[in-house]
């Protein structure tokens, strides 16, 4: 072999060592997830026993893909007209497709949450279609990891516009449809780092601990309007947002999944991620009538993992 160059065994072992220290290192915390397969649970969703959003029509932010798009699918299966937003048309017309496929109704309108303009024609066309609105889950975010000085200004604002000023201006303009249906429940998706984070996440966690805040205060304001909010606090669950994060998209799946496999027993006290689904079952559970006192909450669902932090 020529000098200088590696053996394939040798290359793989290197990628090995190399996915692992990104693992180990930059991404490890509550944004890395995924698992090994065979350690995934079943999901209890499947054909739903339920018909809770029977009648009722339901708007999700950043459903394209990972929990919304989840939750999208979950909503539809249980009853519910969905109209869902997101910035990639092609994933968002997949995600129609899906829905009507199984037999649901499913409306996919492009928006970019840091946009008013956008949100405000993304709210009025999910009505104009669908006719009212009893349901929100707002659960568009993004998330840009490094050290406090090394953010520019325009990418401060640029995760804060997304996770935080996004969920204002969509609630800005739902509230005022569901004061007019005489009451409504939202759902914001928070984050587990709103309550214990780690280093490189000063910008993601002041928008997800800044939700908190915002679902309580605004909680008050209509709580005698019939309208509840609730914050979801999920944990470590599988998305490819944090694959993306991790810089690991381009690594072979089975590879991916070793490495996250090793983080999460580590990290986290039931030694393994959320699947999209567990989490949007939750926040379906929310946001349905089984729960009427409740609003102004923070429900964490994340392994145990602030649990242990604390």
């Amino acid at each position: 072999m020529e000098q200088g160059k590696k053996s394939p065994t040798e290359k793989s072992m290197m990628n090995r060592r190399s996915a692992l220290a990104v693992v180990g290192g930059a991404v490890a915390g509550s944004l890395l997830t995924s698992i090994v397969e065979k350690a995934q649970p079943q999901s209890p969703l499947g054909v739903p026993h339920r018909k809770r959003f029977e009648g009722k029509v339901v708007i999700i932010t950043g459903a394209t893909s990972g929990i919304g798009r989840a939750a999208a699918v979950a909503f539809a299966a249980e009853g519910g007209k969905v109209a869902f937003c997101g910035r990639r048309e092609n994933l968002g017309h997949q995600v129609e497709a899906e829905i009507k496929a199984q037999g649901g109704e499913a409306t996919y309108i492009r928006a970019d949450v840091r946009d008013e303009t956008s949100v405000k024609a993304f709210v009025d066309q999910a009505v104009r279609i669908y006719g009212r609105l009893d349901v929100a889950f707002n659960n568009a975010g993004i998330t840009l990891e490094k050290p406090l000085h090394e953010y520019s200004s325009a990418e401060w604002d640029n995760v804060l516009s997304t996770n935080l000023r996004g969920v204002f201006l969509v609630m800005k303009h739902e509230i005022p449809y569901m004061l007019a249906n005489g009451g409504g429940s939202i759902v914001v998706t928070s984050s587990s780092n709103a309550i214990a984070t780690t280093e490189k996440r000063s910008a993601y966690t002041a928008s997800k601990r800044g939700l908190v805040g915002l679902v309580q205060s605004a909680a008050l304001d209509y709580v005698e309007k019939r309208i509840r909010i609730n914050a979801l606090i999920p944990g470590t669950t599988d998305t490819e947002l944090v694959r993306r994060v991790a810089h690991m998209e381009n690594v072979p799946d089975a590879l991916w999944r070793e490495a996250a496999s090793l983080w999460a027993s580590s990290h986290i006290p039931m030694k393994r991620m959320a699947t999209a689904e567990e989490i949007a079952a939750f926040a379906l559970a929310l946001a349905s009538d089984d729960f009427p006192y409740m609003t102004g909450a923070q429900m964490v669902i994340d392994g145990g993992k602030t649990a242990q932090a604390g």
